[in-house]
């Protein structure tokens, strides 16, 4: 890999961050009491003994050695409590940006390498500054487009593969990492006569004290209680003496700043992972942020979010830390905990590096089969039952959705997971809005003020001259082929109703194409000796529609403001002749006879 050149300073860029951001000063100090640093103090610790295991179970996730996560433990959280709105939300390594990072790199270095390493670590800094960019340009709308079936599936799918590749570490199998699902599991079968039993028993300790402790007292360190149950085991067992497999000591416990380094090469090779695991953390970040604020009453400010995502990935970036995003188990027990700005998350950050002095000795006794143990139960709390049992349950569309996101992650790779899952959701959004849905009405005689109703289903009926047809939905490009079918169909099967009433009040969008269809339409209908009339109801649709020419071509004559204005205008242009041998009567409008009205009708079937 060839050497990367130095980022460069942008110009310019304190004046837009300052706009992004906000303030120079959080908006959040103003909420410092001593009251609220007691409860900031008392979270800091919790969080702090939450993130010691994450940060070791959520580096190796991510194929880099232990210090990694702690380092990013420690400044992203740091950057984003300064930069961010949310008053509790908590930055730092996460179980699905560091399956991406892993996903992202481990086909192009060894994991735990220098060149690894150094690549996630610009990672980070392309990460950020993608989404900064987002942040000061406002396109946070883009995360909307990964939809909760998108995240369900992509999760799933992250789950477990992470827990495949922990089965080695669980049975203690010296096999190679492979990237086929198909080779991992031939190559266990082929060597599963070598499982170590007290591995396996360690790992099992680990998992069941985790899943047991989290289950009995919720708010208790349950990761770290699991890792000293399985080290107790292995301490019995003989430890490394006895061959087990230990994470060994570990160095360099604080991060030191580094300039990072970024070439074209890599932003060319990597990109499709920056987009992914930018958008992923950024949506993490949001879904964090909101969901806190339900149960806190807070407002969140989504740009000034976005920013200090960014903004904290680039600052991890310059200390030696791989991506990272907020943390839905250790922003949740931060608000259990009685946080209250976030001060919390610094705090937390500020233990972890004293609570390292002390005990990062112990690691080197700490098996990796029992660390294997936690990130089990790490992927199984990541799979969401309850949504999937929802998704399954509710919407064929989001079904096929989260499924090809699933097995795109499984089969193909992480970050096109979440292209294929988005891509697939927009498809299947389009096809949705290019049918709107076209109904056919008339007045019903025996409801007050002769409502228009569904004409085929109620059984009413239609002027033989008339045809009124309503749109609900989008009039655009996608949507003109469709209504053109419809539109012919309606010539064929109703040849003598010459003339039409198009109603759009349900109509959520108009473009260019939706324009000329209308006035092709008209035209088409002047052709057959009829008329177009078009009724419009919002303000919007009226100034759209005149600045796409619609109002020039069809003349204010054809286009009314209500139903009883249109009708008023149209009866008089019929074939009286027709009217006069015609029995419905529909509207109040027909010459001759009038029909009996309700006792409470209307003056006029114009007034619905």
């Amino acid at each position: 890999m060839a050497k990367a050149e130095p980022i460069l300073p942008v110009q310019g860029l304190a004046s837009k961050l300052k706009t992004a951001a906000g303030h120079a000063v959080p908006p959040w100090a103003g909420r410092v009491t001593r009251t609220t640093l007691r409860g900031d103090l008392t979270a800091g610790l919790t969080g702090a003994t939450l993130v010691l295991p994450q940060g070791v179970a959520f580096a190796s996730i991510a194929g880099l050695p232990p210090q990694y996560g702690f380092y990013t433990a420690m400044v992203t959280p740091v950057v984003a409590a300064l930069f961010g709105s949310s008053w509790h939300a908590v930055s730092g390594p996460t179980t699905a940006i560091s399956i991406l990072v892993f996903g992202a790199l481990a086909e192009h270095f060894v994991p735990g390498s220098p060149d690894y390493i150094s690549a996630a670590i610009t990672l980070a800094l392309c990460v950020g500054l993608f989404q900064l960019i987002l942040g000061i340009a406002r396109l946070g709308v883009l995360v909307d487009f990964v939809s909760h079936s998108v995240m369900t599936g992509f999760i799933t799918g992250a789950a477990l593969l992470i827990a495949v590749s922990q089965i080695r570490h669980v049975l203690a199998l010296n096999i190679p990492r492979t990237e086929s699902l198909v080779e991992h599991f031939g190559l266990l079968w082929e060597h599963l006569p070598q499982t170590d039993w007290r591995a396996l028993a360690i790992a099992l300790l680990a998992l069941t004290t985790g899943a047991a402790i989290k289950h009995v007292r919720p708010l208790w360190p349950n990761y770290l209680l699991a890792l000293f149950a399985a080290t107790l085991a292995s301490l019995l067992f003989g430890g490394s003496e006895a061959g087990l497999t230990t994470i060994g000591t570990i160095e360099g416990l604080l991060p030191v700043f580094e300039l990072p380094a970024l070439g074209l090469g890599f932003v060319q090779e990597f990109g499709g992972a920056i987009v992914a695991i930018g958008l992923v953390g950024l949506l993490e970040a949001m879904s964090v942020s909101r969901g806190i604020a339900l149960r806190s009453g807070q407002l969140i400010d989504g740009n000034r979010e976005f920013v200090a995502q960014g903004l904290s990935n680039i600052a991890a970036s310059f200390f030696r830390c791989y991506p990272g995003s907020a943390s839905f188990t250790r922003s949740g027990v931060n608000f259990d905990a009685g946080a209250q700005t976030p001060l919390s998350a610094i705090f937390a950050a500020l233990f972890l590096a004293a609570i390292l002095f002390f005990v990062a000795p112990f690691f080197a006794y700490v098996p990796i089969s029992g660390m294997a143990g936690v990130i089990l139960l790490v992927a199984w709390r990541l799979i969401d039952f309850r949504e999937i049992r929802h998704i399954v349950t509710t919407s064929t569309s989001e079904i096929v959705i989260a499924a090809v996101t699933f097995l795109s992650a499984l089969f193909l790779s992480l970050e096109f997971a979440i292209y294929a899952g988005v891509l697939l959701s927009l498809a299947l959004f389009l096809k949705g809005t290019a049918r709107p849905f076209i109904g056919v009405g008339a007045p019903n005689p025996d409801s007050p003020r002769r409502k228009f109703m569904a004409a085929a289903e109620n059984g009413l009926a239609e002027c033989p001259q008339l045809l009124i047809a309503r749109i609900d939905g989008p009039l655009y490009f996608g949507s003109v082929e469709f209504l053109r079918r419809r539109f012919r169909r309606f010539e064929i099967e109703r040849p003598e109703q010459r003339h039409l009433l198009f109603l759009v009040k349900g109509v959520g969008e108009i473009d260019l194409s939706g324009a000329d269809f209308m006035i092709e339409e008209a035209a088409r209908r002047q052709k057959r000796g009829g008329t177009f009339h078009l009724q419009l109801v919002t303000p919007r649709t009226i100034a759209k529609l005149a600045r796409l020419k619609v109002f020039k071509a069809l003349t204010k004559e054809n286009i009314h403001l209500s139903k009883g204005d249109a009708i008023a205008a149209v009866v008089p242009t019929l074939d009286q002749s027709i009217c006069a041998r015609c029995t419905a009567r529909i509207f109040l409008e027909c010459p001759g006879p009038e029909p009996e009205p309700s006792s409470d009708s209307g003056r006029s079937a114009s007034g619905t």
